[in-house]
């Protein structure tokens, strides 16, 4: 990678991942990555069978036992064992700005995890995609395993910032045709929109096989609603303002968000999604467990 150092994985966020030993059985049997038999011709594991050399083949793939006997050259040919992938939808939509009891705003939390995963899906010789989105696909970055595509993800991370609406269920279709590979799903976000649209639109994804991860991140302000006397509250998406009493609404408030997750929670269970929340004052570390 040409540059040292980049904003959200840090040398110790690499020295502890280094020691993960999860990682290789994750990333490669099953959850993260995985791997499959695929037709393309190429040197690997096992044998398929034998083909007549023609100009431009791998000299190196030439049996010359065969030759001796035959006096023809022939290549012996193999199943190549191939990474299947693990694609990262990082919501930036300006809610994910949001940032009061916690150190850091949602998607700079987002972003860290974002890059560690990174770079771990790529030192294990993975496969990795990335795509920002808000009410629309920003960015996409199509699967990758050098560390040119490292970089250009990391880059990507460290340039990005809070943008329109959310939309997670259109950007889901949206990026349904780009994504070629089944792979893991790991989707980041605060999910500020009608879970029953974001499962329809991970219906498609479910019925090719990807395993899905949702990531609910929340500040702790917007679990509590923390008392502050008369407040103004600004929307981050829409603008809208309101200047209120935060307990005049707290138990509407909590009711609400209480609907929204068991909604999330029981829509994931009924389709075998992963679906964890965690707070931006947590580490971004455990978030692994979960996809180990």
């Amino acid at each position: 990678m040409s540059k040292t150092s980049y904003k959200y994985i840090r040398p110790e966020d690499i020295r502890r991942l280094s020691h993960y030993e999860f990682g290789v059985k994750a990333l490669v049997e099953g959850y993260l990555s995985g791997r499959h038999r695929s037709k393309e011709r190429g040197a690997s594991i096992e044998f398929s069978e034998y083909r007549q050399y023609t100009p431009g083949d791998d000299p190196a793939l030439v049996d010359w036992r065969v030759f001796a006997r035959t006096d023809r050259h022939y290549l012996k040919t193999f199943e190549q064992e191939t990474n299947m992938e693990c694609h990262i939808f990082l919501d930036s939509s300006a809610s994910m700005g949001f940032q009061d009891e916690g150190p850091i705003t949602k998607l700079e939390y987002a972003s860290f995890f974002a890059a560690c995963l990174s770079w771990l899906v790529v030192s294990k010789n993975d496969r990795v995609s990335l795509q920002i989105f808000d009410d629309k696909i920003r960015h996409f970055f199509s699967p990758g395993s050098t560390r040119r595509h490292l970089h250009q993800l990391l880059t990507a991370l460290e340039n990005n910032e809070p943008g329109n609406e959310t939309s997670l269920a259109e950007s889901l279709k949206r990026a349904h045709p780009l994504i070629k590979r089944k792979g893991t799903l790991v989707i980041l976000s605060d999910f500020f929109d009608e879970p029953e649209e974001i499962f329809k639109a991970l219906n498609p994804y479910l019925h090719r096989g990807f395993r899905v991860h949702l990531l609910h991140l929340f500040d702790p302000a917007e679990m509590k609603l923390p008392d502050r006397g008369l407040t103004r509250f600004v929307d981050l998406e829409t603008g809208d303002q309101l200047t209120i009493h935060p307990e005049s609404l707290r138990e509407a408030w909590k009711n609400e968000m209480r609907q929204h997750l068991q909604s999330l929670r029981r829509l994931a269970a009924s389709r075998q999604v992963d679906y964890t929340t965690t707070l931006t004052t947590e580490s971004w570390f455990k978030l692994f467990d979960r996809l180990a």
